[in-house]
């Protein structure tokens, strides 16, 4: 049996379960969670090694997880679109992931126009079967699907219930060509911690507040110190107008407290160390529509940037403090 390895893209409408997916095939959380759209707005790959097993040969998958397909509005939104649409470049199979629990409407039929111009390989995979209590119910939408796209098999599974993924794996696997490991095997993802620490700032961001608040925030870790027993993080929380910088921080510094308290928890499971944790929230109008405030996002830019100013002091000047508000709990260490 070869060894098989490739790329394979997640490719979905907001909120159909994409970043649910890679977390259980992963085994780790890489991709932020919020029942809340666009959730996702980069390219997330997570690395699954799957080991010989009897009459089965390994493989390495780098599955890729991608921005909800809508049609944008934004230059956010339409950075988020590029997002996907390189990910299905050069990708060696396409995982189109649907929610059984919603009916066929426009949104979905874009998301199979963007399979027609690579003519990749394609799987459809039927999410959250779990909540279909008619199983039978399934065949005529498996039917439907059939005759709008040539898929090469059709998965029902429930991520989130992790039912069903050993078959999709297996089947990924057995689609995916002979080829070397990509990644080593103590490797999952090719995100740098600091970038995930953002993530995770963004993701309580999203599930402390309500309304239009997570729509117009984003996060940016301005300065990350990790050392052996200690990890020094300062971020900015940036929104777009000076109430919902209000809302962010709360009474007292409340509202910014708990996403802090919340953030650091999960910060320090994912690196393994206690952190000290400081957030700011800093009102930037319009930033959605700003396409180099938008591009200045990319991780992938930031470490760039980072690179080409190796040795400079990465601290906020005194400016920039003035402009932000600090987190009345920012000295987050546990005792």
């Amino acid at each position: 049996m070869p060894f098989r390895s490739g790329f394979v893209c997640i490719l979905g409408r907001p909120n159909a379960g994409k970043s649910t997916l890679l977390n259980a095939l992963v085994g780790e959380k890489l991709a932020i969670i919020s029942p809340k759209p666009q959730t996702t707005r980069n390219r997330i790959q997570g690395v699954v090694h799957v080991p010989k097993r009897k009459g089965k040969g390994g493989g390495q998958i780098v599955l890729v997880d991608t921005p909800g397909v809508h049609k944008p509005d934004s230059s956010l939104g339409r950075k988020m679109m590029v997002e996907v649409r390189e990910a299905l470049e050069g990708c060696d199979l396409v995982l189109v992931i649907m929610d059984v629990t919603r009916k066929f409407d426009p949104r979905d039929q874009f998301a199979l126009d963007l399979l027609r111009r690579p003519k990749t390989k394609a799987f459809l995979i039927l999410n959250k079967v779990d909540l279909i209590r008619e199983k039978s119910k399934l065949l005529p939408l498996i039917e439907q699907y059939r005759k709008l796209y040539d898929f090469a098999e059709v998965v029902p599974i429930s991520a989130l219930k992790r039912n069903g993924l050993d078959t999709l794996l297996d089947m990924v696997i057995a689609a995916l060509p002979a080829g070397p490991a990509y990644f080593p095997e103590d490797q999952i993802t090719d995100q740098p911690a600091r970038f995930m620490a953002a993530e995770i700032i963004r993701e309580q961001v999203l599930v402390n507040t309500s309304e239009e608040i997570p729509y117009a925030t984003t996060v940016i870790v301005d300065n990350f110190e990790e050392g052996a027993r200690l990890a020094r993080i300062a971020a900015t929380i940036y929104c777009e107008r000076e109430g919902q910088k209000g809302i962010l921080v709360g009474k007292g510094g409340s509202m910014l407290k708990k996403i802090g308290t919340s953030a650091r928890l999960q910060i320090e499971r994912m690196l393994g160390t206690k952190v000290f944790l400081e957030l700011y929230v800093k009102a930037e109008p319009g930033w959605r529509d700003s396409r180099r405030f938008v591009e200045e996002l990319d991780w992938r830019r930031q470490l760039e940037h980072r690179m080409m100013e190796y040795g400079t002091p990465q601290e906020k000047t005194e400016e920039s403090r003035a402009q932000t508000v600090p987190n009345d709990g920012r000295n987050q260490t546990e005792d």
